[in-house]
């Protein structure tokens, strides 16, 4: 089965390849992404942080540290731009100990020489004042003020719908398992299902799969490893316990556990980091939740378990050359990678795309268009709206009226809405991201059955059809059985998948 030819393949629509897919669609090519989920945003970029970096942690002089503090720049312009929330919250990086506030110093010397405005290493009470409910086991702490928070998810469908608006075609559930330079020039990309993509260029957004891609075309090889981490989500009741993004001392493993709230009011905890073999083993475990609760309580001291609401892990595609891997393989022309994209990846996406997408648009002497079509409108979400606005939007669909997610104030027509959208929901998960819908203290128990309905009609499914995240992870399976005492048949319905929750719920 071959596809239609295209100018430039994306393999993956995390928040790197939705967003590079969206700054090619800027130039006058024709643009198609594959992903191997059944949804945009289902690897790395559902379960991260959602933190925005300073920049003060990466190699000076290296991609990571150009990228991040170019992305930091970028970020705010562009969710104002796409409607998606964003925060910038400062965040504080906490000291225990002399050693602690030395590599504090460190810290501040080495994002200074990135490029990271604003930098103070603050004293103890200068901490409180800003974070009265933090740890008095904390000494001091760096203040960097162009930290923020967003939501990796929302960010990321609104960057396909942009680009979707713009003529790029998505393709899910295309697991890609070859890329080869076909006799004419152009590369063939070949997916699982024995489809062929013809195209003039690819570009390497495959998350932690990135390394067999490029091995494939290249000599100059990588290594990406699966380095898990686990998080807590703490209740919206405990809004406002801290404000900033609160960190500890960078370790060789990462940047730690730490606490931080969410554009949604809840706080999360985490992540571990733990280096693993599968690809795609996003369990949580017992000792990996304890070494989050052990460090998060240096911080917060008060750690209330009772409001924890969901437990998740994500992995991170770490590579072994401790660097973003960037730019058109030296061998490999017209193929362009953006790989190893680990914390900060998220920060840097922007300034990746945007780079990205000169140099492809440059190779393959495309022009740019003179106008791009606008991102969609999304109306407000229920949630947000005052009781004129809730009155005016009941009047003019009555589906506003009826909620259906009583923890979040979701309403049937925002469901129906996403659902409906150019990049809609096809999941219970695809629902979940866009609306909110199951993310509140309940976790879905009250709203799953009402939204299963609503996806059966929507996209003309039976119950048994409906996933939480495409392919086998189907919600209900009917089952026959014969009662001995009875001599009659049974239907029963049952779970077929453990649930799986995502970043900041």
């Amino acid at each position: 089965m071959t596809q239609d030819y295209s100018d430039v393949l994306v393999v993956g629509a995390g928040v790197v390849g939705c967003a590079i897919a969206r700054e090619v669609s800027r130039y006058a090519l024709r643009v198609c992404v594959l992903d191997q989920a059944g949804d945009v945003a289902e690897g790395t970029t559902k379960a991260n942080s959602a933190i925005i970096h300073a920049g003060y942690d990466a190699a000076p002089g290296s991609a990571k540290a150009r990228f991040n503090v170019l992305g930091n720049a970028l970020f705010e312009d562009w969710c104002r731009e796409l409607d998606v929330p964003f925060i910038r919250n400062t965040s504080l990086v906490a000291a225990f100990d002399d050693s602690d506030l030395a590599a504090l110093h460190a810290l501040k010397t080495r994002g200074e020489g990135n490029g990271v405005p604003g930098l103070q290493v603050l004293t103890q009470d200068e901490v409180r004042a800003l974070e009265p409910n933090i740890s008095r086991a904390v000494i001091g702490a760096l203040f960097a003020p162009s930290g923020g928070i967003c939501c990796p998810y929302g960010l990321t469908f609104r960057l396909a719908e942009h680009a979707a608006a713009n003529g790029v075609v998505f393709h899910f559930e295309r697991r890609v398992v070859d890329v080869t330079r076909a006799p004419d020039g152009l590369w063939q990309v070949t997916t699982a299902d024995g489809g062929v993509f013809r195209t003039r260029a690819v570009v390497n957004a495959a998350g932690v799969y990135a390394d067999e891609l490029n091995n494939r075309v290249s000599t100059q090889k990588f290594s990406i490893t699966a380095r898990r981490g686990e998080y807590l989500m703490i209740d919206k009741q405990y809004a406002g316990t801290f404000r900033a993004t609160i960190f500890q001392v960078p370790t060789p493993l990462g940047k730690g556990v730490l606490v931080a709230p969410t554009v949604d009011d809840t706080l999360i905890v985490g992540p571990t980091a733990e280096d693993i073999d599968d690809k795609s083993d996003t369990r949580t475990t017992a000792d990996g939740l304890r070494k989050v609760v052990e460090s998060a309580t240096r911080v917060w001291e008060q750690l209330p378990m009772s409001g924890v609401i969901a437990t998740f892990s994500g992995l991170r595609a770490h590579g072994d050359r401790d660097d973003f891997v960037v730019g058109e393989a030296p061998d490999a022309p017209l193929f362009f990678n953006a790989a190893a994209m680990e914390s900060p990846g998220l920060t840097a996406a922007p300034a990746v795309a945007v780079w990205l997408a000169e140099r492809i648009g440059e190779k393959l002497g495309a022009q740019r268009s003179s106008s791009m079509t606008p991102c969609p409108v999304f109306p407000k979400p229920f949630r947000e709206m005052t009781d004129a606005e809730r009155v005016a939007a009941i009047t003019a669909d009555p589906s506003y009226g009826r909620i259906v997610c009583r923890c979040e104030n979701v309403t049937e027509a925002e469901i129906r809405a996403a659902v409906r959208s150019r990049i809609g929901a096809r999941t219970l998960d695809g629902v979940k991201r866009r609306t909110r819908a199951g993310m509140g203290r309940c976790q879905g128990g009250f709203c799953t059955p009402r939204i299963i309905t609503i996806l059966c009609e929507e996209l003309g499914l039976t119950p048994e059809q409906v996933t939480k995240f495409g392919g086998d992870s189907r919600i209900l399976v009917t089952c026959g059985t014969r009662h001995a005492e009875t001599d009659s048949d049974a239907a029963c319905q049952t779970s077929s998948v453990e649930r799986q929750e995502v970043s900041h719920d």
